[in-house]
């Protein structure tokens, strides 16, 4: 994919500062998509291909779009199913397995695809609990099997408890790490030693706050400690009414952020510096991003399509680093 490099300049509370901006391409538009508009969930396989939920509009169904639109997976059993979040891992045994996010039974859907033939027709519950707000999000960390799952509750007027972060651990045993404001994005760094969490807050129905948290994780145990906001987006770039929404790592710490109605991403280092930004072509509302491609470096972002908004569409951007789950699953 080529890019194109512009420089723009933003006042940032008071202090000029030059951030490159980086056109993303249509890679799916709403003449060629089969995804419908509540598309999301974007996750990689260890063979680079990408996923997206809502194929064909359908709530309980997944989707691959690269290399190809087709089925990967529908849940056939549990009519109300509605996935939101797409998670691959690799077990010790090295069968490849998919973790689907189930927002309407508070659940974590595994599909494995023993002897590596790409037919993931095996599924099961890995974890669930009623309590659990969806989950929205899923993050996993590779080294232990372990799923973190941030979930929301949008409300006009935002309270501690509108969002959650659980943590299922390979057992699948579910634990509550903590209540929020209304969280959503969610991510791990490439050292597993790093937890990000997005948390946004609403007042008379109106978005006036998006952070993102940085906890210390011990991904074994999966506990966190020693939470510190990474970034203010008041602060960073005045758009705080622009809600967070998925994130993915690089395998150099960078994390990428879904800038909703901005119809961006934003690149931050590890330390909270604004880098760049992502311009996407054909999406307003970014939902969800993740890298992919036959080397890992290709940059897909989704989202409804601006010009048909009941139809999902992919952008793409050709990174110089590879995706921290693509580099994970290389095992």
């Amino acid at each position: 994919m080529r890019r194109a490099l512009l420089f723009v300049s933003l006042v940032l509370a008071g202090v000029h500062a030059s951030v490159p901006t980086y056109d993303a391409q249509s890679y799916l538009c709403a003449n060629s998509t089969m995804f419908g508009s509540l598309i999301e969930g974007a996750a990689v396989d260890r063979h680079g291909n990408f996923y997206a939920v809502n194929y064909k509009d359908a709530k309980a169904a997944v989707g691959q779009a690269f290399t190809q639109q087709k089925l990967f997976f529908e849940d056939f059993d549990r009519p109300n199913t509605w996935f939101n979040a797409v998670r691959f891992n690799v077990d010790r045994h090295g069968v490849q397995e998919a973790y689907l996010g189930d927002v309407t039974n508070h659940r974590v859907v595994r599909v494995r695809d023993p002897g590596g033939k790409g037919q993931f027709l095996h599924s099961e519950v890995f974890c669930q609990n009623p309590d659990i707000l969806q989950p929205n999000d899923l993050a996993i960390a590779h080294s232990t099997g372990r799923v973190f799952l941030s979930g929301m509750r949008f409300t006009a007027d935002s309270v501690v408890g509108d969002g959650d972060l659980w943590t299922c651990d390979a057992t699948g045993t579910a634990t509550r790490l903590g209540t929020f404001y209304r969280t959503n994005g969610i991510e791990v760094s490439p050292d597993e030693k790093t937890l990000y969490l997005s948390e946004a807050i609403n007042k008379g129905g109106n978005v006036v706050s998006n952070v993102i948290h940085a906890f210390d994780l011990d991904a074994h145990a999966g506990t966190i400690c020693n939470g510190r906001v990474l970034v203010d987006f008041a602060q960073l770039d005045n758009s705080a009414s622009n809600d967070v929404d998925g994130m993915r790592t690089d395998s150099a710490g960078n994390l990428y952020v879904s800038r909703w109605g901005a119809g961006k991403i934003a690149k931050i280092s590890p330390a909270g510096t604004l880098l760049a930004y992502v311009r996407l072509a054909t999406i307003d509302k970014v939902t969800n991003l993740e890298f992919a491609g036959p080397n890992g470096r290709d940059l897909y972002a989704v989202g409804a399509c601006k010009d048909d908004s009941t139809k999902g569409c992919i952008d793409g951007y050709s990174s110089s680093a590879q995706g921290r789950a693509f580099t994970a699953l290389q095992v």
